[in-house]
C-alpha cells in the first residue's frame, strides 16, 4: 500500500510563492506517473500538473503555465509542485497523486490514478 503525504500549503498574498511536497511511502515513485489536482470549494477537482516517469515530461493546464513547476525527486520518492505568481483563483485544496506507468504516458482522468494525499490547503488572499 503506498501512502502519500502533501505538505507545503498555507496562507499566501496574491503574487506570492509556495512549493509543495507530495512525500511517498510504502514503494518506489520512480515507475508511477504523478499528478497534481485541486479542489476549490464548490468546484469538481481538476487537474494541474503532471509528470511522467521515464523522461519526466510534464503537463500544466493552461491557466498555471508559466507559473508553477512540477518536478520530481525520485532518490528522496517526493514530487513538488512550485508555484509562483499565485492568485486567489489558485485557492483549493491541492492533491498529488499517482498511477503505475515505466513510459512517459501521464493519465489525465482522475479516476485513473491508484493512489492518492489527504491534502494540503492553499490560500491565496490579502
Amino acid at each position: 500500500q503506498v501512502q502519500l503525504v502533501e505538505s507545503g500549503g498555507g496562507l499566501v498574498q496574491p503574487g506570492g510563492s509556495l512549493r509543495l511536497s507530495c512525500e511517498a511511502s510504502g514503494d518506489r515513485l520512480d515507475y508511477y506517473a504523478i499528478g497534481w489536482f485541486r479542489q476549490a470549494p464548490g468546484k469538481e477537482r481538476e487537474g494541474v500538473s503532471r509528470i511522467s516517469s521515464r523522461h519526466s515530461r510534464t503537463y500544466y493546464t493552461n491557466s498555471v503555465k508559466g507559473r508553477f513547476t512540477i518536478s520530481r525527486d525520485n532518490a528522496k520518492n517526493t514530487v513538488y509542485l512550485q508555484m509562483n505568481s499565485l492568485k486567489p483563483e489558485d485557492t483549493a485544496v491541492y492533491y498529488c497523486a499517482i498511477a503505475w506507468s515505466n513510459t512517459d504516458w501521464t493519465p489525465q482522468s482522475i479516476d485513473e490514478y491508484d493512489y492518492w494525499g489527504q491534502g494540503t490547503q492553499v490560500t491565496v488572499s490579502s
